[in-house]
């Protein structure tokens, strides 16, 4: 994919994933997004760099795009893309959202006092999240795989059981953060910038329906396939006891 001809504002509006990487560049996209990337490129080696980089992230969305069907997948296998697919996007989300909405706030917020509001909503967001999955990648998600590994050696899986309280704690958190977003996206407008919103506001509110659309489909995989799977296999072991 050709990148040196398009406009950087063009580019992130179009890839509103790629702003990280520009940003990691030093390329202004803000404010000085009338420049194509050909001309925001001290050298030609940068701007064969970026091309790469940017058609590689764009391959990378897209194939993401084609999503899994979760219910070919093992309990193992389904753990793994949750955390490759949906803990890393937080993990690198987090960070990027956060600077986003603090520049913006701190920018316009006195116009558009909610910014504040919505700032402070998405930084209790990212200390749940980050202690959320920290408990699911060190305690929860090695005890399922181990589970599966005694099932699959036919030895009794009746310990599934002292997972209940943690799926349950998972599942209430879970639904803290929708809570939370839930409160974003009314104070956002269902992230619709306003008119005088420059290209950051812009981005930072796409960025957030990008977060809450993806925490849907995290928030699925655990509660309605991976969790109802492992509390079906403690089932299966009272059954055949």
């Amino acid at each position: 994919m050709i990148f040196a001809n398009r406009k950087l504002s063009e580019i992130v509006t179009d890839f509103p994933f790629v702003a990280g990487l520009l940003e990691s560049h030093d390329l202004d996209y803000c404010c000085r997004g009338k420049q194509t990337l050909e001309e925001a490129c001290e050298t030609k080696a940068k701007l064969e760099t970026l091309e790469e980089e940017l058609s590689f992230l764009v391959r990378e969305q897209e194939s993401n795009a084609k999503a899994t069907n979760p219910e070919v997948l093992s309990n193992a296998e389904l753990v793994d893309l949750i955390v490759n697919k949906h803990h890393d996007y937080v993990k690198a989300a987090l960070p990027i959202i956060s600077a986003h909405l603090f520049k913006v706030s701190s920018k316009h917020g006195s116009k558009h006092p909610e910014l504040h509001e919505i700032y402070s909503i998405f930084e209790r967001v990212a200390e749940e999240m980050t202690a959320h999955m920290i408990k699911e990648e060190r305690i929860l998600f090695p005890a399922i795989k181990e589970i599966q590994k005694l099932a699959e050696t036919g030895l009794d899986t009746l310990d599934a059981q002292r997972l209940n309280a943690p799926m349950q704690v998972m599942e209430m958190e879970h639904e803290t953060v929708g809570d939370l977003l839930a409160d974003i996206k009314k104070l956002s407008a269902r992230y619709t910038p306003p008119s005088d919103a420059c290209m950051t506001y812009k981005i930072s509110f796409e960025e957030l329906k990008e977060f809450e659309e993806d925490l849907h489909r995290h928030v699925h995989l655990e509660n309605n396939i991976l969790f109802p799977r492992v509390r079906q296999s403690q089932f299966s072991a009272h059954s055949n006891g």
